[in-house]
């Protein structure tokens, strides 16, 4: 039952992010930039503890494992996000579904830099399996239509989609690398505070201050339950699951997010899945749970 539940841990956290787009669309009137310095704020106050109980080991770290702290610091708190939600903006010039479908070439990055930077071995049944998981995301996502790229616009929001997809993989990749020297908790309560201090020097710099009396208390309860949910509790239970399983795997677990996010906007919204997205979500799930219930020797 214990082999269940690291995979459980990634599942659990890309539902939350599923959610994570229902709860932001309250705060569209904010700075995307605010609300992640706000978010990780809050968060990293609530990890402190964390921080001061791993402060001895933090300071053993060497100075590769230090990089690794800095780069899913900022490429997975703060520029994956950008880089999305610029890519969004050109929504009015481009389909929608060419950004969000560049973006799931994430799981392909972070099985290759997997395989790269921390030597995991990839057997021809995993690669089937990520290959079946990537069909069904697709297909859950997107069902059977074709994305076209036509003009510069869709081009730039291309190359957007993919500097997200290649921050948050390679954040996945990394952040295996510092779960090595440091416990979970150790290492979300770090890269909360990181991420933290370095988007509200850059609110700072390039607004010269923040106007925190400009929130209402309906954005403020909008922000803590983003920490509660979606934010740090979610990136807690994450770096729960990554810590005992290979960096590759959960890559593959993660796109349980493209399923949830359709199957909650079926029960909410009523908008029905059509055969093309239920197929891919028996591809998905078959993969996932095949992918659960395999001893991890004979995948890696």
């Amino acid at each position: 039952m214990k082999k269940y539940l690291a995979p459980a841990a990634v599942i659990f956290a890309a539902f939350l992010w599923s959610l994570d787009g229902f709860l932001r669309q309250n705060l569209s009137d904010i700075s995307s930039l605010f609300i992640v310095a706000a978010e990780h704020a809050i968060g990293a106050l609530i990890f402190l503890p964390f921080l001061i109980r791993g402060w001895k080991n933090i300071k053993l770290l060497n100075q590769r494992t230090w990089g690794s702290v800095f780069w899913i610091s900022i490429c997975g708190g703060v520029l994956g996000t950008y880089f999305y939600t610029k890519a969004l903006s050109y929504v009015q010039y481009i389909d929608l579904s060419v950004v969000v479908l560049l973006q799931k070439f994430q799981p392909v990055f972070a099985i290759l830099l997997a395989s790269v930077i921390l030597k995991e071995q990839l057997s021809k049944r995993f690669l089937l399996l990520a290959l079946m998981a990537l069909s069904g995301g697709y297909l859950v996502t997107f069902g059977v239509n074709l994305m076209v790229f036509s003009d510069e616009k869709m081009l730039i929001a291309a190359l957007l989609s993919l500097l997200a997809a290649f921050s948050w993989g390679s954040s996945t990749v990394l952040g295996k690398h510092v779960l090595a020297s440091l416990d979970y908790k150790t290492v979300t309560a770090l890269r909360l505070m990181i991420t933290a201090i370095i988007t509200t020097v850059v609110l700072l710099i390039g607004q010269g201050s923040i106007s925190i009396t400009s929130l209402s208390v309906h954005h403020w309860k909008i922000i803590l339950l983003i920490v509660v949910s979606t934010g740090a509790l979610a990136l807690f239970v994450y770096y729960y699951g990554l810590k005992q399983l290979p960096a590759s795997h959960t890559t593959i677990y993660e796109l349980f997010w493209p399923l949830s996010a359709v199957l909650i906007d079926w029960v909410y919204r009523g908008r029905m899945l059509d055969p093309a997205q239920l197929a891919g979500a028996v591809l998905l799930i078959t993969a996932i749970v095949t992918l659960t219930r395999e001893p991890r020797s004979n995948l890696d």
